[in-house]
């Protein structure tokens, strides 16, 4: 089984200021809603630490590895819950240049014999918590990086 969360959102700032946030990693405790504690860096074939708190529904760490982290432009990281095939994910993170700042797409993959039961938390408080990440991160990066 495999299911897909697609959120976006626009952000009046260059991708290279939106990437300098969104990479800060140990920052995240301090205004990210949905994972609300990070460990490592942001470089691919690193093992991360992730607090995810879904809206609505209980925390969880994972333990994620990069996969990709090219600065300004894509980070993702792929985690499983127990064993991989159970309930696997890759999250992803796009940032494109657009002429009023950055464009954010944040997505997950999700794939496993765990898809179709949790499905519907996938849907409410997952992409809530993304919706609300993304929402955070655009107050963060307008905030803490004003254009010079």
């Amino acid at each position: 089984m495999r299911h897909e969360l697609r959120t976006e959102i626009d952000i009046e700032a260059p991708p290279d200021k939106v990437w300098a946030e969104l990479a800060d990693l140990d920052a995240y405790a301090g205004w990210n809603p949905f994972i609300t504690r990070a460990e490592g860096a942001a470089e691919a074939g690193r093992r991360l630490s992730l607090r995810m708190q879904p809206a609505g529904g209980r925390a969880m760490t994972i333990r994620p590895r990069v996969t990709a982290a090219s600065p300004g432009s894509a980070l993702e990281w792929l985690g499983h819950l127990g064993v991989p095939g159970i309930f696997d994910g890759r999250h992803r993170f796009e940032l494109t240049a657009t002429p009023s700042g950055t464009h954010l797409v944040q997505r997950e993959t999700f794939r496993g014999v765990l898809v179709r039961p949790l499905r519907r938390s996938l849907d409410t408080g997952t992409r809530a918590g993304f919706e609300a990440m993304n929402a955070a991160l655009r107050r963060r990066v307008l905030e803490t990086r004003p254009e010079s």
